[in-house]
């Protein structure tokens, strides 16, 4: 599956680009990786899983790494990528889907950098997708959902596919329990309104959701904000990073994915000559990348007859019987 360029990003505020280095260990040919992320790596969530990567191939490879925080603006994007480009450096990670467009315009004019595109299922030419199946433990989340609630919402950041296709699961999951289960959907628009997450959430608890599943890069922790003070027996799961601190009587499990040792591996690869031949995508047969937990220390935890469900379930997506999503 190709997801063709142009495909839905507009632009928006012209972007505050702040670029860093980090210390590297120095080869006789030293690898070069630059990352953007759409926000502040300092935030715990989808721009640190980034950043831990870009960590990753720093600490097991020997690379000189920078990086680049941008917001929401296809034209910051390019300059990003032709100034990375230009410099020489060997690999510059898009982390995130809304970075493909870009990158499709720009590898042309650099056709000795490889382009590497997070939540992307592309491969053209030195353009190369690296998707984390989310709707794949997002499946897991909705059969609990199901075998739990009443009634589940889901608020997402913008309607991109990373997001859609982790609702899709989701919905899968619930519905392969409860074929009529109830499942409310809202998008904010963004990635970083915080205070619209957390209102899409009450909104949404007030109509009677007990099972919420918040997914908006770093405006997700409004949605556990909204979980943990609406003193509501509202369950929900930690996604990409630990929330439980915010919601620590709601977070039923985590689900976080190591993406540094797949992003790791590729770089690999391209260090060593062999640029791959197609996107990759890692997901539940890969327990190195992805992993979901339940929690034990939670008022109310997920109880052991549904916990032997999903690994049931677990299992049979990762012999590949189970399809959490359409391909």
């Amino acid at each position: 599956m190709t997801i063709t360029r142009r495909s839905y990003i507009a632009g928006m505020a012209v972007a505050a680009a702040v670029t860093m280095s980090l210390p590297t260990a120095v080869w006789a040919e030293t690898l070069k990786m630059g990352l953007l992320v759409p926000g502040s790596v300092s935030e715990e969530g989808w721009n640190r899983i980034g950043y831990n990567a870009l960590k990753g191939v720093e600490e097991q490879l020997g690379a000189q790494v920078s990086y680049v925080e941008l917001q929401q603006n296809p034209a910051s994007f390019e300059k990003a990528f032709r100034d990375y480009a230009s410099q020489g450096y060997d690999i510059i990670l898009g982390h995130g889907f809304e970075f493909q467009d870009s990158a499709l315009d720009v590898a042309p004019d650099y056709p000795d950098t490889v382009f590497l595109i997070s939540s992307s299922h592309i491969y053209e030419d030195n353009v190369i997708g690296l998707n984390t199946d989310t709707s794949q433990p997002f499946y897991l989340m909705g059969v609990v959902a199901a075998k739990m609630g009443k009634k589940a919402g889901l608020v997402g950041g913008m309607e991109i596919p990373p997001i859609q296709q982790a609702f899709e699961g989701f919905k899968n999951g619930a519905r392969s329990v409860d074929p009529e289960f109830p499942i409310s959907e809202a998008y904010i628009g963004n990635f970083s309104d915080t205070t619209a997450t957390k209102e899409a959430a009450l909104s949404m608890i007030a109509q009677g959701v007990d099972f919420l599943m918040p997914n908006a890069s770093g405006a997700t922790i409004g949605g556990y904000q909204a979980i943990a003070e609406a003193g509501k027996n509202v369950g929900t799961f930690s996604i990409f990073s630990d929330f439980t601190e915010v919601a620590p009587d709601h977070i039923l499990g985590l689900y976080v994915a190591d993406y540094a040792q797949g992003v790791v591996k590729v770089a690999r690869m391209i260090q060593q000559g062999d640029v791959p031949k197609q996107n990759y995508e890692f997901g539940l047969k890969d327990p190195e990348v992805m992993k979901f937990t339940f929690r034990d220390d939670v008022k109310n935890p997920v109880p052991a007859d549904v916990r032997a469900a999903v690994e049931e379930v677990r299992a049979k997506i990762a012999a590949g019987e189970i399809q959490t999503r359409a391909r």
